[in-house]
């Protein structure tokens, strides 16, 4: 039943101590404010870094030429590494393990594309249909390169989503013309392809870019995916790879300057155990602060219970239990972490949703530039889980109730006899 003489007398004594009451109060909601912020920082940046996984296959591997940076078998070092279609066709039928393969041959340097009076300058990367599960482009309109596009060399082009934007202003892009360096290819699709400035590109079959671009047999570089491998697994086929390459260009194994290889699962694997080590610092941080202001209400509660020390022996002298006393000095505690834990997850879950509004805004904003292709998002969706954060506000509660259990049961064997003495 509800005590209201009880709650009256809670109150009155935090109103007789505003100072010791706001203090206490502010250390256990800047406990849940903090452990709010933190972990709705954490989530912003890891769903950042994911993003970047997400735009390609995350168990891509990326494999370009360099230049040699030690002397091997004679040979000096600084030469000049070019891949061909042969190490295409080498890797695709030798190495056991890989999934889907597509060489890759890019004209670099802004190449000129025209449609109609529109104009703009964008990569051109001339792959294999297998290229799209690589790289995890996604069509919107039209299709991707087939098979019959490779074999017959057609003169055709799947454009990014930047580019569509750019040249047909809303206009349907598909069966269209466009210029690739006054070379007239046919619109097929559009794709999309998560970062910005991947959607900047114009893709067109790898055998009739190789040949109206005078690409003879070079390959600017090769990416494939390794099926279901384990991280483990994909660090094998990726050390295969790198040797024979090496044997095939008589470089040393171990020359990275050579053979530059990117493995997506591994790093997946290292960014999954980088944010797992921060979200245990991040919980390490805000239960610390949540267990300091704890440790302040139970000091708070001791103060409390010294100085009511004769007004307690009062109480007990007129026939009041230990069990009143003690719930007295709980419900006290209870009072303050419950309403300090709320207003700090509120304050917390606000200041997320403030900045999730920020930098959604920011984003949209800078998407109606030019410069957001290359736009670098630092935080996306940075909110806390709203379960934890109730959940954390509860465990402070709880934990409340705990602090305040030692004085009040300090204050419940407190004899009559010996407080009427007390000073």
């Amino acid at each position: 039943m509800f005590d209201l003489d009880k709650w009256q007398e809670i109150f009155a004594t935090l109103q007789k101590n505003k100072l010791r009451t706001f203090l206490t109060s502010f250390s256990v909601a800047w406990g849940i404010l903090l452990l709010i912020i933190l972990l709705g920082s954490g989530k912003g940046l890891q769903n950042a870094v994911m993003q970047n996984f997400e735009s390609n296959a995350k168990n891509a591997v990326w494999i370009w030429p360099g230049r040699t940076s030690m002397e091997y078998k004679g040979l000096s070092r600084d030469r000049e590494i070019r891949f061909t279609n042969k190490d295409f066709e080498i890797i695709r039928d030798q190495i056991a393990g890989i999934d889907n393969i597509s060489p890759q041959f890019n004209i670099w340097g802004g190449t000129r594309v025209t449609y109609n009076n529109e104009f703009g300058n964008f990569t051109v990367q001339c792959v294999l249909p297998e290229h799209q599960p690589i790289e995890g482009s996604k069509v919107l309109q039209g299709r991707y390169l087939n098979k019959i596009d490779i074999q017959q060399r057609r003169k055709v082009v799947v454009i990014g989503e930047e580019v569509f934007k750019a040249l047909f202003k809303g206009e349907d892009p598909i069966g269209k013309f466009i210029k690739v360096n006054n070379i007239s290819f046919k619109v097929i699709g559009v794709y999309s392809d998560g970062n910005g400035w991947q959607n900047r590109r114009v893709v067109m079959p790898f055998t009739a870019a190789q040949q109206i671009f005078n690409g003879g047999v070079n390959v600017s570089s090769l990416g494939l995916t390794t099926g279901d491998a384990t991280p483990e697994e994909s660090k094998i086929i990726e050390d295969k790879i790198r040797q024979k390459l090496a044997s095939i260009h008589t470089v040393n194994p171990e020359d990275k300057s050579a053979i530059g290889i990117r493995n997506t699962l591994t790093e997946f694997s290292q960014t999954q155990k980088v944010f797992l080590g921060i979200r245990m610092f991040i919980w390490f941080i805000g239960i610390g602060t949540l267990i300091a202001g704890i440790v302040g209400v139970s000091n708070i509660m001791l103060i409390v219970v010294k100085e009511r020390t004769r007004e307690i022996g009062v109480r007990k002298a007129l026939g009041a239990t230990p069990a009143s006393i003690l719930g007295l000095i709980i419900s006290e505690a209870v009072f303050i972490t419950t309403l300090a834990g709320y207003v700090g997850m509120v304050i917390g879950v606000a200041i997320m949703e403030g900045v999730d509004f920020v930098m959604d805004q920011s984003i949209a904003n800078a998407q109606q530039t030019t410069d957001a292709a290359g736009q670098i998002v630092l935080f996306l969706n940075p909110n806390a889980d709203i379960g934890i954060a109730v959940g954390a506000t509860i465990l402070l509660v709880v934990c409340g109730a705990l602090a305040g259990m030692i004085p009040a049961l300090k204050a419940a064997r407190i004899k009559p006899i010996e407080s009427l003495r007390y000073e």
